[in-house]
């Protein structure tokens, strides 16, 4: 089966063709406008900006890719939520179109779920094979930072959640109150490993020893704000990687410490992480580290299907195969889309 993905949630324009072939996949190419460098100029997202660069970037990727829709596709797979509104319509409609040009079943894809699925590019010992659950999988992003407890494929139970900012808009937000670029997530985690002292700065670990599995990272932001504005030395190079450092130890800690307890109530051994965040090396390694402690698994996606693509809604695609439509024209986009 070879598979059209189309994602258009946010920011990223992208087209991708995945082959599968009983259990392996071939991903035949990945392609991904970025958007990064104009909103840069904003500190941040501007969705009306975004919708407009994706009407411009769809059909010369479909260009780039150089194929040929009729013969080389059987399935196309495109993101309806969550994400911004404006951006998911012209993705959305993009793919209807092909799919109604071409006779091409159509399928819907959750941009959570797809998260999760990236794992499927990278780790063959994950496909088919139901042995890996239950499991927990996180999504941590600029938008969500969910965890949920995966019963088996498209089997999914909410089991925390942030209630106030997601952990990679506090990385954005942190930067902006350090005089950081956009998006802060990179330039955080890589100033954070480079402070090799221990940090006379702590922040606070929101929600840490609560009974449940939701986080918060509001009051994270706000206090590395106050401190900042309040620090008396002079500021260097250093002091803003000791921040940085400081920073991203709560997030690793609170985060690593929520999913550690999360596994051991459900008793799970496979802990499958994806979006925009996994990518940051420290967590990764606080993480993995922990897990290892429980004799628990852990999985990340290449650092190159972290971020929004096409590829993991096309793997996405497959395993929701079975709801393709030929005529499935009547998809709306819906940005507040739960998983």
């Amino acid at each position: 089966m070879k598979i059209l993905g189309i994602e258009s949630s946010c920011d990223e324009s992208a087209v991708s063709l995945v082959k599968i072939d009983k259990n392996s996949v071939k991903l035949i190419k990945n392609l991904i406008s970025s958007q990064v460098e104009i909103h840069k100029q904003f500190g941040g997202i501007v969705p009306e900006v975004a919708a407009r660069h994706h009407v411009e970037n769809f059909f010369p990727l479909l260009k780039e890719l150089n194929i040929d829709i009729a013969r080389d596709v059987d399935l196309i797979a495109v993101t309806y939520g969550p994400g911004l509104i404006t951006s998911l319509v012209i993705g959305l409609e993009f793919g209807k179109t092909l799919s109604f040009i071409y006779k091409k079943p159509l399928v819907a894809i959750n941009h959570i779920e797809a998260h999760i699925y990236s794992n499927w590019l990278t780790h063959k010992e994950l496909f088919n094979n139901k042995k890996i659950f239950p499991a927990l999988a996180v999504v941590i992003s600029g938008g969500h930072t969910q965890l949920f407890i995966m019963k088996n494929y498209g089997k999914y139970k909410l089991i925390g959640e942030t209630r106030d900012d997601a952990v990679g808009e506090a990385y954005d937000k942190v930067a902006k109150i350090l005089g950081l670029e956009y998006p802060g997530g990179p330039i955080i985690n890589q100033l954070s490993c480079e402070f090799t002292k221990t940090p006379t700065i702590k922040f606070p670990l929101p929600m840490i020893n609560t009974n449940d599995f939701d986080f918060s990272f509001s009051g994270l932001k706000t206090s590395v704000l106050y401190k900042f504005q309040k620090e008396t030395r002079q500021i260097t190079d250093e002091i803003i990687r000791e921040y940085c450092n400081a920073f991203e130890n709560s997030v690793c800690e609170v985060l690593s410490k929520k999913i550690i307890k999360a596994c051991q109530k459900y008793n799970v051994k496979n802990i499958i992480l994806g979006g925009g965040v996994s990518a940051n090396s420290s967590i990764r390694d606080r993480i993995s580290d922990e897990a290892k402690k429980i004799g628990a698994k852990t999985y990340f996606p290449e650092k190159k299907h972290t971020g929004d693509n096409a590829a993991m809604i096309a793997i996405a695609g497959y395993f929701n195969r079975d709801k393709k439509k030929k005529n499935n024209f009547t998809i709306t986009a819906d940005p507040n889309l739960k998983l």
